[in-house]
Formats: C-alpha cells, structure tokens, sequence
C-alpha cells in the first residue's frame, strides 16, 4: 500500500520557494531600505545587535585566562598509629570545626541584627 501512493507524499515539493541568488536578495534589500516603516528599521537594528553582542561577548571569554592549577595538601599518617592517637586528632578537628561554626553563626547574627531580621 505505501507503494502505491508514494508519489502522494514522496513526489516534488512544489510549496517550497526555490533558492533565491545574490541578486534577489539585493533586490530584497533594497526595497527593505526604500520603506518608510519604523519598526523596520528597529527590527533590523536588533537583528544585527544581537548576533554582534553575541560574538563580542564569545571574543571576550576567549580572551580570558585559564583557570591556575590547585594544589591540595594531603595530611599523611602512618599505617601503624594507635587509635588513641586517631581519637585525639578527631576531637582536635571537631573543635576546629565547632569554633569555625560557631564564628560564622556569630557573623549571620551581626548581619541580622544589623538588617533588622529577627
């Protein structure tokens, strides 16, 4: 059955336009620019400030520095630590860290009190 009726879908494409050449779009153009419309001229104006605000801003970022490389330093513990050793460390760490928290929490609330936030 497709057989049969594929002229009906596969044959020419008569409602597209065929491609225009250099000449008819000048053509184009030039009765664009011999209208007295407005908003033509608008249009073409952010028709053609975009794309260039697009491409600058391409330019730019291309323009910027790559990213410097990170070093991260890695503590290093002997395989053979006692655990006593390990538990002082830790409580070490979590008073750093509750003393970091309790600082930024100091910080939130001075902003607060300073914004009139309650």
């Amino acid at each position: 059955m497709a057989r049969a009726c594929a002229g009906a879908y596969l044959g020419r494409m008569g409602a597209l336009p065929r491609p225009s050449g250099p000449r008819a779009v000048w053509r184009d153009f030039k009765a664009f620019l011999n209208t007295e419309q407005r908003y033509r001229w608008i249009g073409l104006a952010l028709a053609i400030f975009m794309p260039a605000l697009m491409l600058a801003g391409f330019y730019v970022d291309s323009k910027k520095d790559p990213p410097k490389p990170q070093t991260i330093f890695v503590q290093s513990w002997p395989a053979d630590r006692p655990d006593s050793v390990i538990i002082e460390q830790n409580r070490i760490d979590q008073a750093k860290k509750e003393a970091r928290l309790a600082e930024r929490q100091r910080q939130f609330k001075k902003l607060a009190k300073d914004l009139g936030i309650e």
